[in-house]
């Protein structure tokens, strides 16, 4: 006969026992009912593909420029670079900041009356007390690089001159351009000037993300007149690649004394786009060139 003693401690041991483990929640289901599925899961990013070197894959020859940044249309991915964050004049790739800025406050259809005109370096002709659209006026800052279409859009698409100015520092922050900085809207060379081939790549990248900035820069020459028709303005692209090679549609070009030979161009094939800027080069559309063959031959894009 099992003493007593034991029995009791044996049966107080099961219960504490019992009452340690966790119990399992059932839930009830209502009849006829489905149990319940697992929750989906989901990617929380898109499904980037990045262009990919090629198996014959060779560096790109030597260039003249200071500084040379290649990147991916699509993604921003760098395909190659030289001294790509060394500061650098930019000189009238400002423009495409300009443009941009312009954009964010002047309808394009916007009529704006020009005064004191800047006759300083390259113009697209404006007058005193012409009155143009601001689309025309971006025709002459993108296509002639109209150091005169430059400023008159800075003093009309901005509370004052000054805030115009400022709102380009904005939006380069805005746009992570962290080692740009503006103090004109045509390019002119300061100290304070300043720019990398990394950060105009990006900057030409999203400037061309804009229709009307995209369909302006692949222009080589076009025709626009004032509001009443009478001033008439002949606009001359010096941008000799966008009929010379394949697939290049845009975007600027600068040269000042201190800048040297400085071209930014956008080219596509096959739906793949490549974004290339040159600065301080002796020789901008041969290097550029030879840049824009290398990248397309040594890569592969996703189909």
């Amino acid at each position: 006969m099992v003493p007593r003693v034991i029995v009791v401690i044996v049966v107080v041991g099961l219960a504490a026992l019992a009452f340690l483990i966790p119990k399992t929640q059932v839930v009830s289901q209502p009849q006829g009912a489905a149990p319940p599925r697992p929750a989906k899961i989901t990617a929380t990013t898109p499904n980037i593909q990045y262009p990919k070197p090629a198996s014959s894959f060779r560096d790109p020859q030597p260039t003249t420029a200071r500084s040379v940044a290649v990147i991916d249309e699509k993604t921003g991915m760098t395909l190659f670079e030289k001294e790509s964050n060394l500061k650098h004049l930019p000189a009238s790739t400002t423009k495409l900041m300009t443009a941009l800025v312009t954009l964010e406050n002047c309808s394009p259809e916007e009529v704006v009356v020009v005064n004191n005109v800047e006759k300083s370096g390259t113009q697209m002709g404006l007058e005193t007390g012409d009155r143009i659209t601001v689309k025309n006026l971006l025709h002459g800052l993108l296509i002639s690089s109209g150091n005169d279409a430059a400023y008159a859009l800075s003093q009309n698409c901005a509370a004052s001159y000054d805030n115009f100015i400022e709102n380009m520092n904005k939006k380069a922050q805005t746009l992570n351009l962290t080692n740009t900085h503006f103090i004109n809207p045509a390019g002119f060379d300061d100290n304070m000037q300043y720019s990398t081939a990394r950060d105009l790549a990006e900057l030409a990248r999203v400037a061309t993300a804009n229709p009307l900035i995209a369909e302006i820069v692949k222009i080589k020459s076009t025709v626009v007149t004032d509001v009443s028709g009478v001033r008439t303005y002949y606009l001359e692209n010096v941008n000799k690649l966008l009929w010379t090679v394949e697939g290049v549609n845009g975007v600027k070009t600068g040269q000042t004394d201190g800048a040297l030979e400085i071209v930014i161009t956008k080219t596509t094939r096959n739906g793949n786009g490549v974004i290339i800027s040159v600065l301080g080069s002796q020789d901008r559309f041969g290097e550029s060139r030879a840049l824009i063959e290398w990248a397309y031959s040594n890569f592969i894009w996703p189909k």
